[in-house]
Order: C-alpha cells, then sequence, then structure tokens
C-alpha cells in the first residue's frame, strides 16, 4: 500500500508538472522575443498567443496545451498498467480506483496550467488543458462540450464567453452521458476553476469592453486578475 501511495503521489505531481509546461511562454520568448504575459490579456494560453503572435503560433500552442491535459491522464494509465503488472494493487481496487485518480490527476494538470511553477505560479485559463483531461474521460463529453463553446462562439465572436459556456456545459454533459462520479465531480470542480480564471474576463463583458474574435485588447493586462 506504501508503494502504491508513493507512485499516485509521483502521478499527480507528475500531473502538475505536465500542466505547468509554459508553453504560450515559452512560443512568444523563441518567435517573438517577448513576455507574452506583458501583452494582451497577461495570459499564456492560446487566445492571447493567438492575438499576439498570430494564428500559427495560437494553433501550436492550442494543440500543446490540449495534449499536456491528455498525457496528465496517460500517467495514471501508465500507473495502473504498471501496478497490475506488479500485483502493486488488485484488479478490483484498480477498476475503483482508476477513475478517482483520473480526476485528481485531471485537475492537477489544470491547475497547473494555470497556476505554472515555472512561471511564479501564473499562467492560463487552463481552458485548452482542461479539453485534454476531457478527451482523456470521454470524447463524447469533450465533443459535446466543443460543440457548446463553437455555438456561443459563432453567435458572439467572443472567445471567453464561449469558454465561460463550455465550462458551464461540462458537468451536466458528463451527468447525462451517463460518466462516472468522479468525472461528474471534475466537471463540476473543473469547470468552476476555469469560470474563476476568467473573472476578469467576466468584468469586460458586463462592461462591454471584452474584445471579439479577431480583436486585440484595448488595455494592457490587469496582472492582479489573470
Amino acid at each position: 500500500m506504501a508503494i502504491w501511495l508513493t507512485l499516485s503521489a509521483a502521478i499527480l505531481l507528475g500531473a502538475y508538472l505536465c500542466g505547468s509546461i509554459p508553453t504560450g511562454y515559452i512560443a512568444a520568448r523563441i518567435l517573438k522575443g517577448i513576455d507574452i504575459r506583458e501583452h494582451g490579456s497577461g495570459s499564456t494560453g492560446a487566445t492571447n498567443v493567438l492575438r499576439t503572435l498570430g494564428k500559427g503560433p495560437g494553433l501550436l500552442v492550442l494543440v500543446i496545451d490540449t495534449l499536456k491535459g491528455v498525457g496528465a491522464i496517460a500517467l495514471v494509465y501508465g500507473l495502473f498498467i504498471f501496478s497490475a503488472s506488479q500485483n502493486i494493487i488488485l484488479p478490483s481496487a484498480n477498476a475503483v480506483w482508476l477513475p478517482w485518480m483520473v480526476t485528481l490527476a485531471g485537475l492537477a494538470a489544470v491547475i497547473g496550467h494555470s497556476k505554472s511553477i515555472w512561471l511564479g505560479f501564473s499562467g492560463g485559463k487552463s481552458v485548452a488543458t482542461s479539453l485534454g483531461v476531457l478527451l482523456a474521460m470521454s470524447w463524447q463529453v469533450a465533443l459535446a462540450t466543443v460543440g457548446v463553446f463553437g455555438c456561443v462562439l459563432a453567435l458572439s465572436r467572443i472567445v471567453s464567453l464561449s469558454s465561460i459556456a463550455g465550462a458551464i456545459a461540462v458537468a451536466l454533459l458528463m451527468f447525462l452521458l451517463n460518466q462516472p462520479i468522479p468525472y461528474i465531480l471534475f466537471g463540476l470542480a473543473g469547470g468552476l476553476y476555469v469560470i474563476w480564471r476568467h473573472r476578469s474576463n467576466i468584468q469586460r463583458l458586463i462592461a462591454g469592453t471584452e474584445p471579439k474574435l479577431g480583436q486585440k485588447m484595448a488595455t494592457e493586462p490587469e496582472q492582479s486578475l489573470e
């Protein structure tokens, strides 16, 4: 049991570190020699990279940030495959604990993206990394969430509003598609966290100053709110 707990803790740490990889920051440094946190919204996520560096870098950051979420869950499956092969955990316990570990690792990656240890615990809004986690949990829920995002984006042309709508939809979709209870809890906790990360966007939405897709930020980032 001690071995199992140690391995589990290591996997959760690995998931956090995976999520912490500051893709947008690295891309901005390499491609333009700038600190992305000093431009646009101050976020290191794909949307701010898109506005600051262009479509190519924005798409690249989006893909890699999504893969960070998938990679975090892959670590969990690797742990369970290894544990089963070494008889560290019984198959019955394996089935019980797998969704819980997937949920914890997913949350660790999501938090890592927005609170990167490499950037003094700053980062992005965790949308793309959350999508990666959802893809690994349930591709059906992930696609439905993307559908909600896409519909709101088509109507509003506002990425932050679309992300918030997707975050709200996740837990409901998990429930409607009969996903395990831990995954529903991920939908609740992860969704609320993503919404909280968008609190500065919500203020701009209320004020009517949130930029639409293709527009740049009118003001410099409010670092205390990111």
